[in-house]
């Protein structure tokens, strides 16, 4: 079984909307609106499993929303929240091990993300830009 098949398994034994599956390039797109996931992209190539969803467009210029996401990664379990290398986009992001990845793993990673998104929801939305009057 390839490691394409293993996850979309899993993605589907623990009850996500499979948005696509792009078996070409590797790649798993998932919902599960309950749990604030949305468009999260698997991406299955190598031997690492890739978990990202964006989160947010932020200012990249403010370092105190950089300093804030560097307190809530410091109580998340699984994963997360960076910046993309412009530092315009807020993202989850996870990195498993396909060699000996299990249900329980991508589960808890994914669980993860919806947990960080729980708990510190007024915290992201403060570093959202403000919206023009």
């Amino acid at each position: 079984m390839s490691n394409f098949d293993k996850v979309q398994g899993y993605i589907l034994e623990l009850g996500y909307d499979l948005v696509e599956a792009m078996r070409e390039d590797n790649i798993l797109i998932l919902n599960n609106e309950e749990k604030g996931i949305y468009n999260m992209v698997l991406d299955c190539e190598g031997d690492v499993l890739v978990l990202e969803q964006i989160i947010m467009k932020v200012e990249g210029d403010n370092p105190e929303t950089y300093k804030k996401l560097l307190q809530i990664n410091r109580n998340l379990v699984h994963g997360a929240f960076v910046a993309d290398t412009l530092g315009e986009t807020i993202l989850f992001r996870d990195t498993l091990e396909l060699e000996n990845l299990d249900l329980n793993e991508l589960e808890g990673s994914i669980n993860s993300l919806a947990l960080g998104l729980l708990e510190y929801m007024d915290d992201l939305l403060a570093m959202a830009p403000k919206a023009e009057a």
